[in-house]
């Protein structure tokens, strides 16, 4: 199967971390502008704010406001032949943080600069549970000679709670939830490998024994080829719809594992999608290097995602 692409919006600045809104707008971090935007139906883009640092995934949370995680900032390369890319650890690094912005004032919040173990580094991306509280996955930063490794932590939406759940992870990206809430699913990006964690409640899982697994998690999928994983979304049959970057596409990855179909991209660097529009049948995508949001048809419904479609 191919998709249809058509282009929403172009000009952007590493866009990633789509939120399709109930008006029809989409909200997207930009990485490289340091801003939280609003990509209108017609394209027109409006910065909503400007949290410094590294912008990066995104979610409306139980209060309505946008919950952001900021990897701190990245150094940039560009050219004409390859787009834009993020290369290593900012000189001018903020340090990880989560964020809370207002969507009506631009009023942001710093909720979080650390777990109960260590000071974030580089988060990613989060997903809302239907308890209130979000996952979230620090990627770690990479320097000239050293990489962090990475983890997921769970945290509340008020600032009171947040704990490290899983550590070591090499590169964590997307982060997602099965529809009963019961299984959280973690990509790496280096490894192509997207992980299953049995969820017993809130903030707790039922891990796998070492050293059948390297972090408590099952292997849901190690992808074939020089492919790496950014971020995910899951659809209402609960299959896992990652981005997949170096070669370009969406992984669709059945929830019990196995063979997947692979739809290839016209871009080497999709980084995230959403689901959106009636019956949430429009997947929008980022390709962040070229600085696009596009969006396809998709021959199934997305996942409601909690206090945003339901």
């Amino acid at each position: 199967m191919s998709l249809e692409l058509r282009t929403i919006a172009e000009g952007l600045r590493f866009p990633e971390g789509p939120i399709a809104m109930a008006d029809g707008s989409i909200i997207i971090v930009e990485i490289e502008r340091r801003s939280l935007s609003r990509v209108a139906p017609d394209g027109a883009v409006t910065p909503i704010a400007f949290p410094g640092g590294g912008p990066n995934g995104a979610a409306i949370g139980p209060d309505g406001k946008c919950y952001v995680c900021n990897n701190g900032g990245f150094n940039w390369h560009e050219t004409t032949e390859t787009g834009l890319r993020p290369h290593g650890q900012a000189s001018d690094y903020s340090g990880g943080r989560i964020e809370r912005i207002d969507l009506t004032t631009g009023e942001v919040e710093v909720l979080y600069t650390a777990s109960d173990k260590a000071p974030l580094k580089g988060p990613n991306d989060l997903v809302f549970d239907a308890h209130g509280g979000f996952w979230f996955t620090d990627h770690g930063k990479v320097r000239d000679r050293e990489v962090d490794r990475g983890s997921v932590c769970y945290a509340k939406a008020d600032g009171s709670f947040i704990k490290e759940v899983i550590f070591p992870l090499w590169s964590p990206n997307g982060i997602g939830l099965s529809p009963d809430e019961t299984v959280l699913y973690v990509a790496e990006t280096f490894t192509g490998r997207v992980w299953a964690f049995d969820i017993a409640a809130p903030g707790e899982l039922m891990k796998q024994p070492w050293p059948q697994s390297p972090n408590g998690g099952k292997l849901l999928i190690g992808i074939d080829g020089y492919r790496g994983f950014d971020s995910l979304a899951v659809d209402s049959a609960g299959n896992v719809c990652v981005a997949t970057i170096y070669d370009g596409g969406i992984a669709v990855i059945p929830p019990e594992g196995g063979t997947y179909e692979f739809l290839p991209l016209p871009d080497a660097l999709p980084t995230n999608l959403c689901f959106g529009g009636p019956e949430l049948r429009t997947a929008y995508i980022t390709y962040s290097n070229r600085g696009k949001l596009v969006a396809a048809e998709w021959p199934r419904p997305g996942l409601p995602l909690n206090y945003l479609n339901k």
